[in-house]
């Protein structure tokens, strides 16, 4: 994790305890790496709930919930799916915040639709809920960093407001 991450987990770790939040993950595509990002972060017990690592579809159906109808009608990478996620994973803790990605990291997998690197992103809270499409460059690494730390940015935005 580079020094532009660890200042930014830092700066959501600052707000979620000012305002007494704690933050969820429900993670495909970057495998847990959100959560771990969170937990190299000392005293991250503060604010941050738990993470689910969804990899596969029925892990995203039996674990948060998310429809198998809505995967089949979109596909596992979707603002659809995403979202169900995002409030499955809220559904499914004790968190007031949840992060949820879902994408096609590499180096396989990828469609002319949804080719390697498109990410979408998911931000849910009690009271509102974002979901974003991006599409990240490189190889599955660098994918994944870059999916991890625009879902960390994405996550302020809605703390922030």
């Amino acid at each position: 994790m580079n020094e532009n991450s660890t200042q930014i987990i830092a700066r959501l770790a600052a707000l979620a305890c000012e305002k007494q939040l704690k933050i969820c993950t429900a993670e495909s595509c970057t495998g847990g790496l959100i959560a771990k990002s969170f937990t190299e972060l000392a005293g991250s017990s503060d604010w941050f709930e738990c993470g689910f690592v969804t990899y596969s579809n029925q892990s995203k159906t039996e674990m948060i919930g998310v429809p198998e109808s809505v995967i089949a009608e979109y596909g596992a990478v979707s603002e659809a799916v995403v979202n169900a996620m995002a409030s499955g994973a809220l559904r499914n803790s004790a968190a007031d915040v949840a992060i949820a990605v879902t994408g096609v990291a590499g180096p396989a997998g990828g469609s002319d639709e949804k080719p390697v690197g498109t990410v979408w992103i998911g931000v849910a809270s009690s009271h509102q809920q974002k979901a974003s499409k991006y599409h990240f460059d490189g190889n599955r690494e660098a994918i994944r960093e870059a999916a991890m730390r625009r879902a960390i940015e994405d996550a302020l935005v809605i703390i922030e407001t």
